[in-house]
């Protein structure tokens, strides 16, 4: 299941272009809280602490417990980080979502593949991962980190499709027909490479090379 994590923040009175740049010099992240009925609350999340938290849940879907200064915590998940498109490190703004233990959500969970496929180490085919990752509908505490998937036994032109998951206490909302991996048949080498083509015969030669044969 998902990781539990905890983040610490407090309430942001200021808006705009220039709040949010005095708050990011000052080693704060501009965020918003919504969800469960509740009106987007702007927020500020300390920078070291919410990267640290980010490296620490990598992609998955992870229920944090955000405890808001002078308000009872709650449960939310990470939903959009906005980051520097130069400087990718630099955080520019969270969005989080309100949870409640009892209530289904919709998430989007990754999907990892795991082994070497048959088909592959035997076959010479290629492995080719199509779906990164699945939407499902479930409750906050049933959360998957990833879904696994062992493509061991896949051999050349075999596929493992979303419908072949096993997501326990979760929905899958993302269509059933669509692959989620397989494996191809090897390249020949005709394919591989542009075939090779004669040299193109010279119809007519140039108007220089004309003119030193006449002469």
């Amino acid at each position: 299941m998902a990781t539990q994590a905890k983040l610490t923040a407090a309430p942001r009175s200021t808006r705009g272009k220039g709040a949010a740049r005095s708050l990011r010099r000052a080693g704060r992240v501009p965020a918003v809280i919504y969800g469960h009925h509740r009106s987007p609350e702007a927020i500020e999340l300390d920078a070291t602490a919410l990267h640290r938290l980010l490296i620490s849940i990598g992609g998955t879907a992870t229920t944090i417990d955000v405890a808001i200064e002078g308000q009872a915590p709650v449960k939310a998940l990470i939903r959009e980080v906005q980051r520097n498109p130069v400087r990718p490190a630099e955080l520019l703004h969270v969005d989080l979502y309100e949870v409640r233990a009892d209530e289904a959500i919709t998430v989007d969970v990754p999907v990892h593949l795991v082994g070497t496929a048959d088909g592959v180490r035997l076959g010479g085919g290629m492995l080719d991962h199509v779906l990164h990752k699945i939407t499902i509908e479930v409750l906050p505490g049933d959360i998957p980190d990833h879904i696994e998937v062992d493509v061991t036994p896949l051999g050349v032109g075999q596929q493992v499709s979303v419908r072949d998951l096993n997501v326990p206490k979760a929905k899958i909302l993302t269509d059933l027909n669509q692959p989620v991996c397989m494996v191809t048949a090897p390249r020949t080498e005709a394919a591989a490479t542009p075939a090779e083509t004669a040299e193109p015969e010279l119809i007519r030669k140039p108007k220089a090379e004309e003119g030193a044969a006449e002469e």
